[in-house]
């Protein structure tokens, strides 16, 4: 049996990446007439076009679009194998891309990185920190912290912990409003609403003796970052389902109080999200056991 042409198929990703062969050339190294060769070589043995050339632009065929996606996975699979040869005879380096939500990385993931990055100076970390989800696949990231329900998908998924989400208001607005005993106590326009989540508008609560209601966020005011709200809570002007890592320093200093402690929203997940079959450079499981052990419980 023949061996694959590896070279062609890595060549044909570049190509199409790239847009032009000179482009690849220059990407990979080598002479434009090699690129050309390559690709010609692939066509060859596939049977069939990959680009349509003119003067003015390069195009793939239909059969070429059908197959780029397979030719990235291969290069990308034979970049990752010689990342972790190298790192095997060494200590692990390079660039490691981390997508985080805001609120949370900025509380807890940001202290964690700092450290790591002092335990181990080869390695270098790219945060994307935002509250809207990335394509880990399609952008090239190699991990995600996400907090919620997940979507299905191929991304495997790590339950790391659970996030409480206390419903929390400013001691002045206990004293405008006072304390509310049961979610129908709360004023329908009092409960700030946090966009980024599909279930927001409607909250489900449990009391501890197994009852159920549901509470309406029709607040004033309504973002999509927890932080962001934070100003207006202290400021008396309502009262708002925050997790814990947002609003744990002024619970301890007062600054805000837990109301309607006998009802409860479900913990959400904090999951340590990756793409799937990928073999992993030595830095990414690095990084990855370090950021279980620091922020599961």
């Amino acid at each position: 049996m023949a061996l694959p042409d590896f070279e062609g198929w890595a060549v044909f990703a570049t190509v199409a990446e790239q847009r032009s062969f000179s482009g690849a050339a220059v990407a990979l190294g080598l002479s434009k007439g090699t690129v050309s060769k390559a690709i010609t070589r692939l066509e060859t043995r596939l049977g069939i076009a990959l680009f349509h050339r003119t003067s003015r632009r390069l195009t793939l065929t239909d059969s070429g679009a059908a197959l780029v996606a397979r030719a990235h996975d291969i290069l990308a699979s034979a970049v990752e194998a010689e990342e972790c040869a190298r790192e095997e005879a060494g200590l692990p380096s390079g660039l490691v891309r981390l997508a985080v939500p805001m609120s949370f990385g900025l509380a807890e993931v940001g202290p964690v990185v700092a450290q790591f990055m002092a335990e181990h100076p080869a390695i270098s970390v790219e945060l994307n920190l935002s509250d809207s989800r990335v394509d880990l696949v399609g952008d090239g990231y190699d991990a995600a912290l996400r907090i919620g329900a997940l979507a299905d998908s191929s991304l495997i998924a790590r339950k790391l912990r659970d996030v409480r989400r206390p419903i929390v208001a400013s001691p002045s607005w206990v004293a405008a409003h006072g304390s509310p005993q049961h979610p129908g106590d709360v004023p329908a326009d009092a409960l700030f609403g946090y966009t980024m989540s599909p279930t927001s508008a409607q909250l489900v609560l449990t009391h501890n003796d197994g009852r159920e209601t549901v509470l309406k966020t029709q607040g004033r005011l309504r973002a999509n970052n927890g932080d962001v709200m934070l100003d207006a809570l202290e400021a008396g002007l309502g009262i708002a389902v925050a997790p814990d890592f947002i609003v744990a320093s002024r619970l301890a200093d007062g600054r805000l109080v837990e109301v309607l402690k006998e009802w409860a929203l479900p913990p959400i997940g904090l999951h340590l999200v990756t793409p799937p079959g990928r073999l992993r450079p030595r830095r990414v499981e690095v990084l990855l056991g370090f950021l279980t052990n620091a922020l599961g419980k």
